[in-house]
């Protein structure tokens, strides 16, 4: 009985541990978009690694699958360049995975230039753990026109 109890209370504590990771990295992914809206770019750089790399797969004109880079400088540019209306990334269906010191968070995203749709799509990034903190090191996204984006993002609620 001894032996029983003991393995339901290490499957507990280790369901806890893992828990409050995924909380851990959750909370960097919202910190990156706070930081967008209010156009900390100092904030969100915090959450990255200096040589983070960015994806991005869309369709051109002729509905081809493409991907393009992007740069994590022109990115934090931008978020820090004053602006009238402020950038609105805002998520929905957020998964976090995470194996030992690497994690994944994969959600969906519509972006709002103030109260204007710009696009949507999914979020990917690529964190890791690096003995203090969650890092990112890497973010590949899709870009549409289209989602079906829940009233409760789109505050038509």
């Amino acid at each position: 009985m001894k032996t029983i109890s003991f393995l339901i209370l290490l499957m507990i504590s280790t369901a806890a541990v893992a828990q409050q990771e995924e909380i851990k990295v959750s909370a960097v992914i919202l910190s990156i978009f706070d930081g967008m809206r209010e156009g900390d770019s100092a904030k969100v750089a915090s959450h990255f690694i200096r040589d983070a790399t960015m994806m991005s797969v869309s369709h051109d004109k002729e509905g081809n699958s493409v991907v393009s880079s992007g740069s994590l400088q022109a990115w934090l540019n931008a978020i820090g360049t004053p602006r009238e209306e402020m950038l609105d990334e805002r998520i929905w269906d957020t998964k976090v995975r995470i194996d030992d010191n690497l994690a994944t968070v994969w959600t969906n995203y519509a972006l709002y230039i103030g109260e204007k749709y710009s696009h949507c799509g999914v979020d990917a990034f690529q964190l890791y753990h690096d003995g203090s903190a969650w890092k990112v090191f890497h973010v590949a996204d899709t870009r549409r026109r289209d989602c079906d984006i829940p009233d409760y993002v789109t505050n038509k609620e």
